[in-house]
């Protein structure tokens, strides 16, 4: 067991799937609003919306707070047909909150109502133009999607909403960045909607270029500057964009997060650290600290997402540095390298081809994943990586090494070969942990390791014939 208390990415349950995190301080609580995917999924967002939180002096421990909302509470959906995709919810003026949310393919923005952030909220009406008219029905709308809600100082409530297209041919059916302002009653159109940033082709010759707005609208207030966070046209990075202005002015300063940490210290896409797919997220004071969540794939698709954090810096002038994606996350500081921890929590994973788009097909079985051994709820379910080959490499960022170290590790399936531990990806190896295995049971591989001291990755990677999972690794800190 480690002796404190620790949290590392993913940092809720590893069974549990909660993708387009909206994070919101609401009294002495932060609570993770997002969609729900399943484990295994074949489509987005399959579950009921549920809620978890924590208090905001220790972001350690997160509580399930159950499902919020269910797909079939929507009027629209009695047989339960349609998913709720990402949603968002905000105080309004009058005390209660309000979840915003669409479901997928309906062109409406559904809001539901609740006296208190977690309680069972329960359905209030579409987002209407003042005639009754559902925004998102016009012949002259575009699609609504990804809502965004910010109730501003002086009491106007802004609705972002929309997405864009990735390529040419997306670009009908009609496809935007919306800002739309809504009366205090928070779902009727007070004025119509507006363009909001670029999409593809706009950005051409301005700071957008190549980040143009694809989907997944955030929107925050600090001090005297709006920041809108979305997802740009590669899809896998979390883009931002200031202005003084709630509705229009907006200047793009840059990425916040990437998966597979792409743009990062000049990384491009063939240097991928992970397997790349969409992004949403938002960024949220708490404790006087500023954190981005966001989401990463697994299961070889995009449709078992799970949540994660990492700790921003916003700067005096106002910009935010692309942090990298790590297995620390909300922890405050480097794992110990002490006691058992779970395989999957690895930020960087690859295979000896490097990393790819999460596709079942694009995969093919060539490269590694993180997938759950039992179904959704079920108890006694893990999550694990399989399908390790030769050159696979699984990387954590970052312990706390104390030198000398025994190290374990789970194993199973059918291979021969040894793993090679390093504290740098490309760096030396400290010793060759030898592997021969022919079992569906788990079985533990043993080694001692000459750590160097002091905060540093741990590399493990596979050379051998066969495949592998890996389902978990221990260090014994013998001095403790």
């Amino acid at each position: 067991m480690n002796k404190q208390k620790q949290i590392y990415n993913p940092f809720l349950p590893l069974t549990e799937y909660i993708p387009d995190g909206e994070p919101h301080v609401f009294g002495d609580r932060v609570y993770l609003f997002g969609s729900h995917d399943r484990a295994g999924g074949d489509r987005y967002c399959m579950n009921d919306y549920v809620a978890y939180s924590a208090m905001t002096t220790n972001l350690k421990e997160w509580k399930y707070e159950g499902i919020i909302y269910r797909k079939n509470q929507d009027p629209r959906n009695a047989d339960g047909s349609h998913c709720l995709w990402a949603p968002d919810v905000v105080r309004g003026s009058d005390g209660r909150y309000y979840l915003y949310y669409c479901l997928d393919t309906l062109p409406e923005l559904g809001v539901a109502v609740c006296d208190t952030p977690t309680g069972e909220y329960q359905y209030l009406d579409l987002v209407r133009y003042k005639d009754g008219t559902p925004l998102g029905t016009r012949p002259t709308d575009y699609i609504q999607f990804d809502p965004a809600v910010l109730v501003d100082d002086d009491g106007e409530v802004y609705l972002f909403s929309g997405n864009g297209p990735k390529h040419v041919k997306e670009i009908y059916p009609p496809k935007y960045s919306q800002i739309i302002v809504l009366e205090q009653d928070m779902i009727t159109v007070k004025r119509e909607p507006e363009k909001f940033l670029p999409i593809l082709h706009e950005g051409i010759e301005t700071e957008f270029e190549g980040h143009e707005f694809f989907e997944a609208s955030s929107i925050r207030k600090i001090k005297d500057i709006y920041y809108f966070v979305y997802s740009d046209i590669v899809t896998h990075s979390l883009c931002y964009a200031t202005s003084r202005f709630p509705d229009h002015g907006y200047h793009y300063r840059g990425a916040i997060v990437a998966l597979g940490d792409i743009g990062l210290k000049g990384r491009t896409k063939a240097q991928a650290l992970n397997y790349l797919g969409n992004i949403h997220g938002g960024i949220e004071r708490i404790n006087n600290e500023w954190y981005v969540f966001y989401h990463r794939q697994t299961n070889q698709t995009q449709f078992s997402r799970q949540a994660c954090a990492e700790k921003i810096e916003i700067n005096k002038n106002g910009t935010i540095k692309q942090v990298e994606m790590t297995s620390c996350g909300l922890n405050g500081q480097p794992l110990t390298a002490d006691g058992v921890y779970p395989a999957a929590i690895a930020c960087n994973l690859m295979s000896q081809h490097g990393c790819c788009f999460s596709d079942l097909v694009v995969m093919a079985g060539q490269h590694p994943y993180i997938t759950q051994e039992g179904e959704d709820d079920q108890e006694g379910a893990y999550v694990y990586i399989k399908n390790i080959q030769k050159g696979t490499m699984l990387g954590y960022k970052y312990f706390a090494f104390q030198g000398e170290t025994a190290l374990s590790i789970w194993v199973r399936g059918k291979g021969e070969g040894v793993f090679y531990i390093r504290n740098q990806k490309n760096g030396k190896n400290l010793v060759a942990v030898p592997v021969k295995a022919d079992t569906e049971q788990w079985m533990k591989i043993n080694a001692r390791v000459n750590f160097l001291k002091g905060k540093y990755p741990l590399y493990i990677q596979y050379q051998g014939k066969g495949i592998l999972d890996v389902r978990e690794f221990e260090f014994v800190n013998e001095s403790r």
